[in-house]
């Protein structure tokens, strides 16, 4: 007789899980983002967060988190309930982080579930408005004429944009100095006026200033010139081809969290993506979307880890 009692035991809570999936959320939602607000990643979390609040009818609090590349909200997202009232807004660091920095007090597979991607955008290589070098192939002239002179930006030890600078430095064959801020806007503050001489930076924080004139856009990491920035050339067709990285961002949640509201958010994430006003305002900062579903993202998250394990192998990039 346990088994029919066993058997009504779990389709309660299946029923109890489903009816709390459908009537989430009842009160406000909290979004850590692991950088500086201002940072690229805040950004397009903002207009996210914004977006889904519309959506829901709720509440949706942005909460920064800066530091250790991400993984000071990662961890603190991954220790959270598992209520989806506690979500990550993460981007490519999370996986670097995962695949190359060790003794981390989370695991990114184990402790965090992917839900919904959101952009994948190019980074803009920028330097001051003073900077002497016009395009890529003078900033590279003027490394090599002064190794270990040159320095350069980036959000965080092991983020996107840092890994970009490593790429670009290994493949033009220079030697320049690293210097990791907290955010992406707290990094350019220096690059302006000159203190660093140059970033990868996150579109929404990089075109602006470019376009403004408050910085001199060198090139894009893209494969093929983007769409928003259409006289910025690649960083590939000024001397380095096959020079490719993009930024990725989307929504992670705590592991603990029930399958089907981790469904739910993810198809909630979807459906906003697809309104025109979230697309018109991720347009406004110089974004491309990326729209796919739960599953896709998970073997997407996967695979990007192993691309860095691979980079980073290959290259003995120390991440500590």
């Amino acid at each position: 007789m346990m088994f029919p009692r066993i058997i009504a035991i779990l389709c309660a809570l299946s029923a109890t899980f489903a009816t709390h999936a459908q009537q989430y959320p009842v009160r406000p939602v909290r979004v850590l983002i692991g950088y500086a607000a201002g940072s690229s990643t805040d950004i397009v979390g903002r207009v996210m967060a914004d977006r889904l609040g519309a959506h829901w009818k709720q509440t949706v609090i942005v909460e920064n988190r800066g530091g250790a590349a991400g993984n000071v909200a990662a961890d603190a997202a991954a220790k959270s309930q598992g209520d989806g009232y506690t979500l990550l807004f993460a981007q490519n660091g999370l996986a670097i982080s995962a695949a190359a920095v060790p003794n981390l007090p989370y695991s990114a597979e184990r402790d965090l579930v992917p839900l919904a991607p959101v952009a994948a955008t190019p980074h803009i290589l920028i330097v001051g408005p003073d900077f002497p070098a016009k395009n890529v192939q003078e900033l590279v002239a003027r490394a090599k004429a002064s190794p270990g002179k040159l320095s350069f930006a980036s959000s965080g030890v092991g983020n996107s944009d840092h890994l970009c600078g490593e790429l670009f430095n290994m493949m033009a064959g220079i030697q320049a100095i690293h210097v990791p801020y907290k955010g992406g806007a707290p990094a350019v503050q220096d690059v302006i006026p000159g203190r660093v001489d140059y970033y990868f930076a996150g579109m929404p924080v990089g075109l602006p200033l470019a376009t403004s004139g408050r910085a001199r856009a060198l090139g894009v990491t893209s494969k093929q010139r983007y769409p928003a920035a259409p006289d910025v050339p690649t960083i590939a067709e000024q001397g380095l081809p096959g020079y490719d990285a993009t930024l990725w961002q989307g929504f992670f949640a705590p592991a603990s969290i029930d399958p089907a509201l981790g469904a739910r958010i993810a198809r909630d994430v979807e459906a906003v993506l697809k309104q025109p006003e979230t697309r018109a305002n991720l347009a406004k900062v110089g974004v491309a979307l990326f729209e796919d579903n739960q599953v896709n993202f998970t073997k997407f998250f996967h695979a990007d880890i192993e691309k860095w394990k691979n980079l980073v192998k290959s290259t003995h990039l120390k991440l500590e």
